[in-house]
């Protein structure tokens, strides 16, 4: 097994010891070195979202260098940034690959392969795992945040966007295959790791309690040998029994996590038991901050484009102020995550801003421009930029399939939380050392709500206003309900 030998450890390979200096520190020995540093020393978490503590300097430090670099890359303008973009986009790809090399030769990278390859019939079947995948291909894709309508904006009218279109969709989808074989590959090494780890201290403990030979007692023969002797010494075997933990392959491999924790806990606590693992974490951290520092380029393309192109705007603040305004909006709204409760609300915002307004967004654009602009008007405008024909293909899709797809998520979304009944999130428990349940207070649902509203009303208060100005051009009144 493989394990950093660099004398100079990263900072969560070990737990700190406590303020007596006689022992580690309790709420690490309860968690583990990785979740503690993360948690407690990177986040310094509060028990509960009401608890909401200061700002956080050291994260606040770093969104505003984050922000900083953001508003140099767009100074000049949305034109600008995708030259930027060929540069956050094609790292990652450059230190998955070293990734990929390097977690395929780790020992039991075979076992998470194997585990990421074998259906799981139960998580078919469970409509939750359907609205997930659904959101993540939203996420990876841009759909309904505007992003790639930003960019597509600067292309020339002759452009073949259909070929751009299948070729997007294959490199996300492949890229989705590519990282999670990359990641499968090192959590097959950590699950494998932890449960060698654990039949080892199963091994002392059996070899120091009955006095058995060195050497006797192996991983092969450690069922048998446990069976032998809880008939043989049913007394002293009960003593020990409670410290004897169940160690599995299976279960190491089955307790996989999403979002920070895969980021930030599962593949750091990888990395500190490779060899080398101070170049793993940098090449890693680099890329989180490459594949970052994208996605806030790209949304924030989404908004400034028509900001920039609003003559009303344009004719008063040059394009610098505009991105300088921008940048300095999203970095004040994002002090509220640096706070010592600001996990908690980004979980509010990653859960709920963007999950249930995206369906709803994409759904309407479909909509709209199958049924409102027309199929037949679009088809034609694609054959004057692609000088081809549309097949029967697109435009079931487009017309039929995607809007079907999309409600029944829809559906599938909201009978979730109807039947899951009151909103939760996950708090760390400090005293135990993991993570607990609980029930989100009154005004994070209602700001929750508000979430939901601000991305979603926005749609139905724009066609009213639309309508409004019309009729008022007309000179007609326009109807009261």
């Amino acid at each position: 097994m493989e394990r950093a030998t660099n004398p100079d450890p990263l900072p969560w390979s070990v737990c700190p010891l406590n303020s007596n200096r006689t022992g580690y520190d309790e709420e690490c020995e309860k968690a583990s070195s990785t979740q503690y540093f993360w948690y407690r020393k990177t986040l310094n978490i509060s028990p509960s979202i009401q608890d909401s503590g200061g700002v956080q300097w050291e994260q606040a430090l770093c969104l505003l260098l984050a922000w900083l670099v953001v508003y140099l890359c767009i100074l000049r303008g949305t034109e600008s940034t995708g030259k930027v973009v060929y540069f956050t986009a094609l790292l990652p790809y450059c230190v998955l690959i070293i990734y990929l090399v390097r977690g395929l030769t780790l020992h039991g990278a075979t076992n998470g392969l194997a585990y990421m390859f074998t259906p799981k019939l139960e998580q078919l079947a469970n409509p939750k795992a359907w609205i997930n995948a659904a959101t993540q291909i939203f996420f990876s894709l841009g759909l309904g945040f505007g992003s790639l309508i930003a960019f597509a904006s600067y292309n020339q009218p002759s452009t073949n966007c259909q070929k751009h279109a299948i070729i997007v969709s294959l490199i996300n989808s492949s890229t989705s295959i590519f990282a999670s074989v990359v990641t499968f590959s090192i959590y097959g090494f950590k699950a494998t790791f932890n449960y060698e780890s654990c039949l080892n201290k199963v091994i002392l403990l059996l070899t120091n309690s009955f006095d058995l030979e060195d050497g006797f007692l192996t991983a092969s023969n450690l069922e048998q040998v446990k069976g032998y002797l809880a008939s043989a010494f049913p007394g002293k075997y009960s003593e020990v029994l409670p410290q004897i933990r169940n160690c599995s392959l299976e279960s190491e491999l089955a307790t996989a996590v999403q979002g920070t924790g895969l980021s930030f806990i599962v593949y750091t606590e990888a990395i500190k038991n490779m060899a080398a693992s101070q170049l793993w974490s940098v090449l890693y951290f680099f890329m989180l901050l490459m594949l970052g520092i994208g996605s806030m380029l790209g949304n924030t393309a989404a908004i400034l484009t028509p900001l920039t192109d609003s003559k009303v705007i344009s004719s008063h603040l040059p394009k610098e102020a505009v991105s300088g305004l921008v940048c300095l909006v999203n970095c004040v709204i994002g002090l509220v995550f640096t706070m010592e409760a600001g996990n908690y609300w980004f979980d509010i915002f990653n859960d709920y801003a963007a999950t249930l307004p995206l369906l709803l967004i994409v759904l309407v654009e479909i909509v709209a421009v199958c049924y409102v602009f027309g199929l037949r008007r679009f088809e034609s405008d694609l054959k004057a930029m692609t000088g081809r024909t549309l097949n029967w293909y697109w435009k079931a899709m487009w017309a039929g399939v995607s809007p079907l797809l999309i409600i029944s998520l829809f559906v599938f979304y909201l009978s979730d939380y109807i039947l899951t009944g009151t909103l939760q999130y996950q708090a760390w428990d400090a005293s135990q050392g993991q993570l607990v349940t609980k029930d989100y207070p009154l005004y994070a649902l209602a700001i929750i709500g508000l979430l939901v509203a601000s991305s979603t009303m926005c749609i139905p208060l724009v066609a009213l206003g639309t309508f409004i100005v019309r009729c008022l051009k007309r000179g007609d009144t326009p109807p009261v309900a």
